[in-house]
């Protein structure tokens, strides 16, 4: 239990339902859902396109979703992969005649065709009890009636005024009178409530074969992308069999490749390996351990991840535990000697990451995302819809398992969990913040399973993380000086981050009192709520 006397959060606790998002909008919404009878998926996609609206450099219409759901709180968990390809015309040998050998952010090619509505739709049909028309319409009114800008969400908006800048539609939308709205200003989209209005009453399919189809399509094509109505057409996401992997007594699940959920469970089980409870939640040690550790398990994400149905993925090997004893026998533990891992080929991300257990117990553990903040910048111009930029995750190298192919899925960083005990889920689990997702893993994990923090706790604690490609760690300005220092003595080297690092929400289910506890990260503008 945190200290009364100091600023901070309370967990929230309940009996019935609990939701926790990124923004007080969407943890409201999907309450409210709750509330009505619907159930969490019900309430999760609600919450989703919500955020969407008053979030919007972090996820929408036009990006990508991933989700774990545990039905009537089971260990019988089901995953959705609901990201995006590229289209059938982009091939390597496309890029290289082009003298493309790296795909920019800004431009056409860095967007995959977006796989969120689809995947909304699909999980509302199989296991949610309204329709996706239904859920929509919180997302509407935002969008119509307008919403105040929040902290956050100010900050980041403020920092991609250049993105915001590149296309004229996006600009329009996110530039009006050519500057960032103001904090607690009024913003309203217009253009995107009347697209949800046609999505919530012609279905998925107003999406991908009706005129938001033709309004993006023919702007990517304008910009001289590569995308047809066909690609749009040929759209879907696909249910999957989760991994997993065990930490004292916990069994992690995660959805497979094309994520990177396979490498936060490596991590786990290179930190399995050591006696991280006495050694100190904020210790210079525990921090090395990590830091050492994500680095080797960062090193395997580059060489192996991508998409399995076109490439080849060792998944039971990475996941082995011969595999991790390898790797753990790499790290002295007085000294930093693994060097960073190589610079990915796009940069750090925003994302949102939702749970909600509703009365039944089923528990949803839900992540949608426009990868970059406000994504690639481009905005189709009838629509309003902010196009993600996942196509940057893609190599052009035609030997990496990574490299770009008609209709391939990029590597993605996005990765909702699940921890369950036996036949019961007991926590959907979540840390946005892009290529961090994975080291966000293991450490919410590691504080509150080897450190007996709270749920709310393991979040507030200040985070590390040292980026692929980078020599220095970063170093969030709670990390103590004097812990720094002793870091910096064991050979690191540390530069405080652009932005805080990721956000989170968790909810666990104890089973015995038949309660909920939920956190929601500080870092963010949202809260857990129960009732």
């Amino acid at each position: 239990m945190r200290n009364l006397d100091l600023p901070g959060r309370s967990v929230a606790r309940s009996l019935n339902g609990m939701a926790a998002t990124s923004h007080s909008l969407a943890t409201l919404t999907a309450l409210d859902v709750l509330r009505d009878g619907g159930n969490a998926m019900d309430a999760a996609v609600a919450a989703c396109a919500v955020q969407g609206v008053v979030e919007p450099e972090s996820t929408g219409i036009g990006g990508d979703c991933f989700v774990l759901f545990a039905p009537r709180g089971s260990s019988n968990i089901v995953a959705f992969n609901g990201s995006g390809r590229a289209p059938q015309a982009a091939t390597p040998e496309w890029y290289a005649k082009q003298g493309i050998d790296k795909i920019e952010r800004f431009t056409p090619h860095a967007v995959t065709v977006p796989g969120a509505v689809d995947a909304w739709a699909q999980l509302l049909r199989d296991h949610g009890s309204r329709s996706l028309g239904d859920m929509l319409q919180p997302a509407i009114r935002f969008a119509r009636e307008g919403f105040a800008v929040t902290e956050r969400v100010f900050s980041d908006w403020q920092g991609e005024i250049e993105t915001l800048s590149h296309d004229p539609a996006t600009s329009a939308i996110y530039l009006p009178d050519g500057r960032v709205p103001a904090l607690g200003s009024v913003q309203r989209q217009p253009l995107l409530a009347a697209t949800l209005e046609l999505i919530a009453r012609d279905g998925r399919d107003a999406f991908y074969k009706g005129s938001i189809a033709e309004d993006l399509v023919a702007h990517l094509r304008d910009l001289g992308g590569l995308h047809s109505l066909e690609d749009f057409a040929a759209a879907g996401g696909q249910y999957a069999d989760p991994i997993k992997s065990s930490y004292k007594g916990y069994d992690v699940y995660e959805c497979p490749p094309n994520g990177q959920g396979v490498i936060a469970l490596l991590l786990l089980n290179i930190l399995s390996g050591f006696d991280l409870p006495s050694l100190g939640a904020m210790s210079a040690e525990r921090l090395h351990l990590e830091i050492e550790a994500t680095r080797l398990a960062y090193h395997e994400r580059d060489a192996h991840l991508a998409d399995p149905a076109q490439a080849v993925v060792p998944v039971a090997e990475l996941l082995s535990p011969e595999y991790a004893a390898r790797l753990r026998a790499r790290i002295r533990p007085d000294r930093a000697t693994v060097t960073s891992a190589p610079a990915p080929v796009a940069v750090h991300a925003d994302t949102v990451y939702i749970s909600v257990v509703d009365k039944d117990r089923n528990a949803v553990s839900f992540i949608n995302s426009l990868f970059s903040s406000f994504g690639s910048g481009i905005t189709g111009p009838k629509s309003g819809v902010v196009l993600q930029n996942r196509g940057t995750a893609f190599s052009l190298d035609p030997d990496h398992p990574n490299c770009i192919a008609p209709g391939k899925r990029p590597m993605h960083t996005i990765i909702p969990g699940m921890a369950a005990k036996g036949d019961k889920a007991v926590m959907p689990f979540g840390v946005m913040g892009g290529h961090y997702q994975a080291a966000g893993h293991a450490r919410f994990l590691t504080n509150l399973v080897d450190f007996g923090l709270d749920v709310q706790q393991s979040m507030d604690l200040a985070r590390i993380f040292p980026p692929p490609g980078e020599t220095d760690v970063q170093a969030e300005s709670g990390v103590p000086a004097d812990v720094l220092a002793k870091l910096e003595e064991m050979g690191h080297s540390f530069e405080a981050p652009s932005k805080p690092l990721g956000g989170s929400q968790a909810i666990q289910i104890d089973w015995a009192e038949g309660t909920l506890a939920g956190g929601s990260d500080p870092r963010k503008d949202g809260c857990a709520l129960g009732y």
